[in-house]
């Protein structure tokens, strides 16, 4: 029988970083108008009409939600599409917002009518806020500038009231300009140069401003209609559609990375398993690339401001050719200092992404332990070999057999399964890996949106692996690895280290516009909705609150900054009922409570968590200032303090880089790895297979193996 593949992975967005010929043509900007021409002027085509029907039926009658397009749902759109146009508050006025205050119940109308002037007309108003704002910072900026005066910009301002007059907003600019200025200043730029990098930025607007067309702002509009229903239903422009068809197939070529523009910055949502961004292990989900230079010597171009596509058009390139990057680091300060990120295009290697082992010796209580490591970066599977009847193809599941059973040979005393940064993948992978460890049974169950209940399991009887088992999480675990993780913890088979996982529990699927739109000629686009949910053996949903750990690690990040509840439209979490099976009971609470019990206590006296917590504490601090200094003798200050332990912040960040390395004959663990996060996984699991409770069950699964075996 044939299997069914799901794909489970973070939330997709819209620009994959991968090379083809889509170069943006930048042309020459006629001279700026205040008054915005009539020809200038953008209008929803024909077939936007269309295909404004067609999204707004299919979202609204076939969305996993069943969410009422209704005047709530117009309400929420007015204020989400007016956010995603200006999030910072920096272009509209507050008289500009109450004129769109007359559309907020009737959007929902217009939509099903496949009426469109109203978003026009605003993002009409919007552009020429933009061409007005753009052309007075160019006079700004040649004007001077004291950065002696001690005052300050406010870097996030999504709470601050809308400006009610154009003063107002000239002083917010001010502050603006001049931050952007004395940020290039103190990147070892003269104030000539800053002022014209910065000059160039805006005029780079104006161009972007004129270039921008209909379907783009189709795309804006739809998109923020999606969002309403849950994150991960959006709509696909015809070039954002080849795009995302393209990083499925993955037959192209780049850095591997998915990027966001959010407020004017190129933002980096996810790191591809087994491309350039992924091996070098440099690039950050969340960090923020504000330049791109071609080869070793060339120029970065400043590309704060950009349009995403742009910004892709110049990061792409040929196989084997050097992009360098400028980069703010995710958990950088709002004053900080970019650094240089170097990386060679390539393919997508699935090699690159395929599971990898390693062995660590840790000496405990006089006794030496060997660990074996297994990192999985994603759940993936070879298609033409899996079509073509490939025996052994190349999988997650089955690469992950040949490891174990390497490790085994080598005498491993446990097993840690690492799946931190692992966004997910196939389904059917996660469901066959978590066979390896348990005898038989569901593994995970799956409620369509008409309320139909699939359960999917593990089939195969007798496991691969018997021994102890930890499996280190992350807030970048997602789908497929929460399944695995969550499947693990039900049935009891091994402890879960790390931090609370991202909590996506939706599947969703494509939809091509053409098979409802058949008089139009061409690519419509396509429509990436959410259909159906997951949940856990218990009946428990991943969705929202994903899988918390049974220890907890110290981590940067807090459950409203990354992950499916940092999502306002996110869908609920929820339960069903359980499907039927048999826990293995290599784990109790008890055994749990001893470990939980010595790791805090090694939190409050371990010198390395203390410093690991204080590092922490520090990025946060960092992070979470939102008054940036204008006084430049403050500023490097604040540059000093920060660069003071950046050093050591990242060493401790960092995974563990050794891959395939063998390390029995080293029993220093902290020789053997720098990564934090594995020492502890390393000691939580040596604890858990000392502890006297955890011994006793192995005694007693091993009396009912032998009762088994008799019968």
């Amino acid at each position: 029988m044939r299997k069914i593949i799901y794909f489970l992975s973070l939330p997709l967005i819209l620009f994959t970083v991968w090379s083809f010929s889509n170069t943006a043509n930048l042309s020459k900007v006629e001279p700026f108008q205040f008054t915005l021409p009539d020809t200038s002027l953008l209008k929803p085509e024909p077939v936007h009409q269309k295909k404004a029907i067609v999204v707004t039926g299919i979202i609204s009658f076939n969305h996993y939600s069943k969410k009422e397009l209704n005047n709530d749902v117009s309400s929420a759109l007015l204020d989400e599409y007016i956010s995603n146009l200006d999030f910072n508050k920096y272009y509209f006025l507050n008289s500009d917002i109450q004129r769109f205050e007359t559309y907020r119940l009737q959007l929902d109308d217009d939509l099903q009518k496949g009426n469109l002037e109203s978003a026009y007309e605003i993002y009409n108003i919007y552009k020429q806020r933009i061409l007005d704002r753009s052309e007075k910072v160019i006079k700004l900026i040649a004007k001077d500038f004291d950065f002696t005066i001690d005052e300050y910009l406010e870097a996030d301002r999504e709470k601050a009231p809308w400006a009610k007059s154009d003063a107002e907003l000239d002083e917010l600019w001010r502050k603006r300009i001049k931050n952007e200025i004395l940020s290039l200043v103190l990147s070892n730029k003269t104030l000539e140069e800053s002022k014209d990098i910065v000059k160039k930025r805006y005029e780079r607007l104006i161009k972007g401003m004129n270039q921008v067309n209909s379907e783009d702002v189709f795309q804006l509009y739809m998109n923020a209609l999606s969002v309403i229903y849950d994150p991960h239903t959006s709509y696909f422009s015809p070039i954002s559609s080849q795009n995302f068809n393209m990083d499925i197939n993955k037959s192209f070529e780049g850095i591997g990375a998915r990027l966001q523009n959010q407020d004017d910055y190129t933002t980096v949502k996810e790191i591809i398993p087994g491309g350039p961004a992924f091996t070098g292990k440099e690039l950050k989900i969340n960090d923020k690339i504000i330049g791109v230079a071609q080869g070793d010597k060339g120029e970065f171009v400043d590309v704060i401001g950009w349009r995403i596509d742009d910004v892709v058009g110049l990061i792409r390139g040929d196989k084997g050719t050097v992009v360098r990057l400028q980069v703010l680091p995710s958990d950088a300060a709002p004053n900080a200092t970019p650094h240089v990120i170097r990386l060679v295009r390539d393919k997508i290697k699935l090699e690159e992404q395929s599971a990898s082992k390693k062995i660590i010796s840790s000496v405990q209580n006089g006794k030496t332990y060997k660990m074996g490591v297994i990192t999985i970066p994603s759940f993936y599977i070879d298609f033409e070999e899996y079509r073509s009847g490939v025996e052994n193809y190349k999988s997650t599941t089955n690469d992950v057999k040949k490891l174990l059973a390497e490790l085994e040979n080598e005498g491993i005393d446990g097993l840690i399964i690492d799946l931190r940064y692992n966004g997910g993948g196939a389904l059917q992978e996660a469901i066959d890996l978590s066979g390896l460890f348990i005898k038989k049974g569901s593994i995970v169950q799956v409620k369509e949106s008409n309320g139909k209940i699939r359960v999917y399991s593990d089939k195969d009887q007798g496991k691969i692996y018997n021994g102890p088992l930890a499996v280190m999480v992350n807030s970048f675990s997602a789908s497929a690895s929460e399944i695995f993780a969550g499947a693990i913890q039900d049935y009891q088979r091994g402890i879960i280290i790390g931090e609370q996982t991202y909590g996506k529990g939706t599947v969703q699927n494509l939809i091509d516009l053409e098979r409802y739109i058949e008089d139009e000629k061409g690519p419509l686009g396509q429509l990436k909705l959410t259909i159906s949910k997951y949940y856990r053996t218990t009946g428990s949903s991943t969705q929202h609150t994903g899988v918390t750990p049974d220890i907890k690690l110290p981590s940067i990040y807090s459950q409203n900054e990354i992950g499916e509840s940092s999502e306002p439209t996110a869908l609920p979490w929820d339960e069903i009922a359980p499907s039927k099976f048999d826990p293995e009971n290599d784990i109790s609470s008890t055994v749990i409570a001893h470990l939980k019990s010595s790791f805090e206590n090694r939190l409050k006296t371990d010198p390395e968590l203390k410093k690991l917590i204080a590092n922490i504490e520090e990025v946060q601090k960092f992070r979470n200032q939102n008054k940036i200094s204008l006084q430049k003798a403050k500023r490097e200050k604040e540059i000093e303090e920060y660069n003071k332990n950046k050093a050591e912040r990242d060493k401790l960040f960092a995974l563990d880089e050794e891959e395939e390395e063998e390390n029995t004959a080293n029993n220093n663990l902290a020789e053997q790895t720098e990564d934090p996060y594995l020492k502890n996984a390393i000691q939580i699991s040596i604890e858990m297979i000392e502890d006297k409770e955890y011994k006793k069950l192995q005694k007693l699964k091993e009396k009912d193996l032998v009762k088994t075996d008799k019968e």
